[in-house]
């Protein structure tokens, strides 16, 4: 579904605009000082001009796009740049940010048709693909575009059109001014951004390059959108042009990444060896690296004619360059890398099943209603924010966790604009988890926290059930979020909204006094008949007529880490513990375990024999039990 934004129709507005025989002048996005600066009035006087009063015959895109089409203006905003430049390098990506092109387009010389001067982009926002319609004038100063401009060829306007819609969307020009290439990328793709610190990677040896190489060769051939950037140093100033030719503080496109074969010598069919090259781009449209495999550089002779034109190498100052990539690792410090996660299933790539869920951090008087707790260094309030469950059917599955905030940039104008720092963390739960945590669970992984509008983790899960609990650094603050969750199998992600159980009718009789949480953790010494690979082990668990069942191991020492919890009417009625052997088909119980309310001291784990009365000793089981009355207290 398409969001049409501000409620401009474009197919309307198209046929009012050729029926009046006129030009489409947008009342939304006005051509006044309004539209170009929140903060400040222009810095020098502004014309608003149509491509057709700068060039004879403009175009939205001649014959095809290219990352070449582009040049950042006078706007601080390479990030947009970059991204834009990452975008022309995929016809799937830009054919959904530009809808129907040629029926865009200026008409031909000599056709009767009539230009109506209006345009529209989509942008992925927040779990939407949301249109946005713009007039073509552009802001220029003595004849010349003020931002974005058109690169190698003069007439193409996409992308200074491009910009205008973006900035409409945020607010006005001067909100592109300082920005994320990972949410622009985000907003044209709909996938989910990554960011990689190459100093935090540690690439002390080539095979850890070569790993991360890896990574991005297959993220690109999977049409990923890349992006770098070097860190400024406390001793270089931001866009400080470096002896090397790079640009501090600087977004790059990454346009290329390629494993070239070098040959040398007579032998040359069999002395080869492997080289890994990346290629980016400046979308200033100038200003190259000058180091090693830059244009015209002596490296280029060891490559042959034919290489050469199939990477398509050129001399040209226009701002695309290839370096090596152990010079990248060197030079660069920060990676955005755009997965277009792919969620089709007729693929031959990875397919990923996706859930997704809408939700918000919201304040309120009630502590059972507040959901704004912050993160856990407030530790009375933290597992107040929302929870989300999901489960693992898969032994082993690898998960990617995506946390955003709706955009704040949109609200510069009127004073707002920052994000909020936020971040998440997944406990590993019971299998049988319905209602909220409300003591700390087992954590197995985290993302950081960060001011950003989306953050992304990837990280093996095992099977079984985990919460992911999304919070903002501080506690009381308040936003909508969307949190997306990718992985092999379907998950089932649902927002845990009740504390506990309901009371029934019969609520003095029949509400819960007790909550216990049951951990099997392994089981050894177990009577095994034949080879220990022809069967598997599961654990069963019984409380007040409720069953839980782990999953399946194979082996004579099976590993559990099986939990389950129980909310009880009769706190005096002991849990029970069975073994089960599952061999061809056929289940048969090896013992079973009594387990009063609380195993052990202070929630200690406790190996407890099974029993079983045809066999002298059935073997051992490790569990942990812990008790809880936090039902008195909800």
């Amino acid at each position: 579904m398409v969001i049409h934004y501000q409620h401009q129709q474009y197919d309307r507005l198209k046929s009012h605009c050729r029926s009046q025989k006129r030009l489409f002048e947008d009342p939304t996005f006005p051509a006044t000082d309004g539209s170009l600066y929140y903060s400040r009035s222009p810095p020098r006087m502004v014309e608003w001009k149509r491509p057709q009063e700068l060039v004879r015959s403009p175009h939205l895109f001649a014959g095809t796009i290219s990352p070449l089409d582009l040049q950042q203006g006078s706007l601080g905003n390479c990030w947009f740049m970059a991204a834009a430049s990452c975008l022309a390098k995929d016809s799937s990506i830009w054919k959904k940010v530009i809808p129907s092109p040629q029926e865009q387009e200026w008409p031909r010389p000599g056709s009767t048709a009539h230009h109506c001067g209006i345009f529209r982009f989509r942008f992925w926002r927040f779990g939407h693909w949301v249109e946005v319609v713009i007039d073509d004038r552009l802001p220029t100063s003595g004849g010349e575009l003020i931002f974005c401009r058109p690169g190698r060829k003069s007439d193409v306007f996409w992308c200074p059109l491009l910009e205008k819609a973006y900035a409409k969307l945020i607010g006005s020009y001067e909100a592109l001014d300082g920005g994320s290439t990972g949410e622009a990328l985000i907003d044209f793709t709909g996938g989910v951004s990554e960011p990689i610190d190459i100093l935090e990677q540690n690439l002390s040896t080539d095979e850890e390059k070569k790993k991360l190489f890896k990574a991005m060769e297959k993220a690109h051939s999977r049409s990923s959108l890349i992006c770098s950037s070097i860190r400024p140093s406390p001793n270089h100033s931001i866009e400080e042009v470096l002896s090397s030719g790079l640009v501090t503080g600087h977004a790059y496109s990454v346009t290329a990444v390629k494993n070239i074969t070098l040959h040398s010598g007579l032998l040359s069919l069999f002395r080869t060896r492997k080289l890994r090259l990346v290629r980016l781009r400046n979308p200033w449209g100038s200003g190259e690296w000058n180091g090693a495999w830059s244009d015209g550089s002596e490296e280029w002779k060891k490559v042959s004619q034919r290489e050469r034109k199939k990477l398509g190498v050129t001399v040209d100052d226009d701002g695309e360059f290839w370096m090596s990539w152990d010079d990248f690792c060197t030079h660069f410090t920060d990676v955005t890398l755009c997965r277009r996660v792919n969620t089709h299933l007729l693929s031959t790539h990875k397919t990923w099943k996706e859930a997704s869920v809408y939700s918000a951090w919201k304040q309120h008087q009630d502590p059972l209603k507040d959901r704004s707790g912050g993160c856990p260094n407030n530790k009375a309030t933290y597992l107040q924010n929302p929870q989300f469950c999901f489960d693992v059917s898969l032994d082993h599955d690898s998960v990617l966790i995506s946390l955003e905030q709706e955009d704040h940039r949109t609200q510069r104008s009127t004073g707002g604009g920052e994000n909020l720092p936020i971040g998440f963390f997944v406990f590993k739960v019971e299998m049988n988890r319905k209602y909220r945590l409300h003591c700390t669970a087992s954590k197995v992984s985290s993302s950081t926290y960060i001011n950003s509008r989306s953050v992304l983790l990837h990280t093996d899960l095992q099977k079984g059930r985990y919460v992911i609990l999304p919070t903002t650094f501080q506690p009381g603050q308040a936003g909508a979020f969307l949190l997306r969750v990718y992985t092999d199998k379907a998950c089932k992600l649902r927002e845990l909204r009740k504390d506990a159980p309901q009371p029934s009718c019969m609520a003095f009789l029949r509400s819960a006094k007790l909550v216990t949480s049951i951990t099997v953790h392994s089981a050894s010494g177990l009577c095994v008949p034949g080879n220990s690979n022809d069967f598997s082990t599961y654990v069963t668990v019984h409380c007040e007529g409720n069953k839980v069942m782990s999953q399946t191991v194979k082996g004579r020492n099976p590993e559990f880490d099986f939990k389950a919890i129980f909310y009880r009417r009769q706190e005096r009625k002991p849990i029970t513990v069975q073994v089960w052997h599952s061999r061809w088909g056929r289940d048969h119980l090896v013992g079973s375990v009594s387990v009063p309310c609380l195993v052990g001291e202070n929630n200690q784990a406790s190996v407890l024999k099974l029993q079983r009365k045809d066999v002298t000793s059935a073997g051992y089981v490790l569990i942990e039990a812990s008790s809880s009355s936090d039902l008195v207290a909800l």
